[in-house]
Formats: structure tokens, C-alpha cells, sequence
């Protein structure tokens, strides 16, 4: 074979290929299109139905959150979530088609993933409504024992129930869920301990005076 045929099978062959590859290319881009036109359709539909619950003044008129921007702040996230999960979902097909099956692979753990990041982004969101209307339960309940002592319970009542939330976000996710899971445990033995500490030291005066009386009566 001399250099002239040589370099005719070189692009016959590329050609070939290439010819082959076409319909391939072009149908995962066809599914790739049609993955972004239902993304931004998903985007619009959770959006209008977001606009429609009016969920920032919902909010807003039961003072759980101060303003609408973080209302909005995570409808905006969770519109995200979906949308670009609607994209993974048609762009693995595509990149199967495109023969990129190590891109495929990555993108169906990425796509099994974010069922995790969903609830998260919703316990997140629930945390932050406990946390909010516990400060204000704690606010309004103690009220009697001054402005200043009143918004100190309360904030530390909101950021107990925002690390718990923390907590419980991190292990959905499964980052350091040993750890957070030790952690967890270390807190909750602490507050134990400590409730038991001050419930013994409180009332040891009267521990000791039923013990009296109950002296008393058995004599």
C-alpha cells in the first residue's frame, strides 16, 4: 500500500465514521432540545404556580418571615432543582447517544443525587419556619420579663432550631453523616446531663423534705 492509498483509507475511513456518528449527534441533540424546552416549561409552571398560592404574603402576614425576598429566595431554589433536573434527565439519553457513557454515568449519580438536595432544600425551608415562629412563641411568652430578655430567648430558641435543621440537612446530604451523627448524640447526652445536674441541684431541698415526711409517717 503506497502513500496515495494510505491516505485515501485514512479518509474514507473518517468519513465513514463520521457519517455514522451524524444520525447519533444529531438525535441526542433533538433530546437534549426537547429536555431544555420542558425545563424552562417546568420552570414557568412551578413559577406560576409559586405566584398563584401567594405563599410570600401567606408568610409574611404571620410574621415568619421579616420580608418576602426569602420567600421568594427559595421558590426560586426549589423552581431550580427541578428545571435542571428535568435537563440531567434527557441529557443522560444524549450522552448516550453521543457514546459518552463515562459522562453518563456521572450524570445518573448527579440524577439519584438530587432527590437528596430536594428534601434538604425542604427540610431546610420547614426548619426555618419552625425556628422562626418558635422565636416568636418565645417572644411573646415570656414577655413579662422585659423587651431584652424577651428577643435573647427567642433568638437562642430560633438558632437551637436552625443548628438542629443544620444537622439534619447535612446527614440528607451524607456529608460527615458519622460525625454529625456523634455530634448529635454528644448534644443530646449534654442537655441530659445537664437537666439532670440542675433538676438534682434544684431540688435536692425538696427531695429532702419529702424525704422527711415520709420519715415522719413511718414512725
Amino acid at each position: 500500500m503506497n502513500i496515495f492509498e494510505t491516505i485515501q483509507y485514512i479518509i474514507t475511513t473518517a468519513l465513514s465514521t463520521t457519517a455514522r456518528f451524524i444520525p447519533n449527534l444529531l438525535g441526542g441533540l433533538v433530546i437534549l432540545v426537547i429536555g431544555l424546552i420542558l425545563a424552562q416549561i417546568v420552570r414557568k409552571g412551578l413559577s406560576s404556580i409559586f405566584t398563584f398560592l401567594r405563599l410570600q404574603d401567606l408568610f409574611k402576614s404571620t410574621n415568619l418571615f421579616e420580608d418576602t425576598t426569602t420567600v421568594r429566595l427559595w421558590e426560586d431554589v426549589l423552581v431550580e432543582i427541578a428545571a435542571w433536573g428535568t435537563v440531567i434527565l434527557f441529557l443522560v439519553p444524549a450522552a448516550e447517544a453521543w457514546g459518552l457513557t463515562k459522562v453518563s454515568d456521572v450524570l445518573n449519580s448527579l440524577l439519584l443525587y438530587l432527590p437528596n438536595v430536594l428534601i434538604a432544600v425542604i427540610i431546610a425551608f420547614v426548619g426555618a419556619i419552625l425556628a422562626n415562629l418558635a422565636q416568636n412563641v418565645v417572644v411573646n411568652s415570656v414577655e413579662s420579663l422585659g423587651q431584652k430578655s424577651s428577643k435573647t430567648f427567642g433568638m437562642l430558641a430560633k438558632y437551637t432550631i436552625l443548628f438542629f435543621t443544620g444537622l439534619v440537612v447535612l446527614n440528607q446530604l451524607g456529608v460527615a453523616q458519622d460525625l454529625i451523627r456523634i455530634l448529635f448524640t454528644g448534644i443530646i447526652a449534654m442537655l441530659a446531663i445537664a437537666g439532670g445536674l440542675a433538676f438534682g441541684l434544684g431540688g435536692q431541698v425538696h427531695a429532702r423534705e419529702l424525704l422527711d415526711d415520709v420519715k415522719k409517717h413511718l414512725k
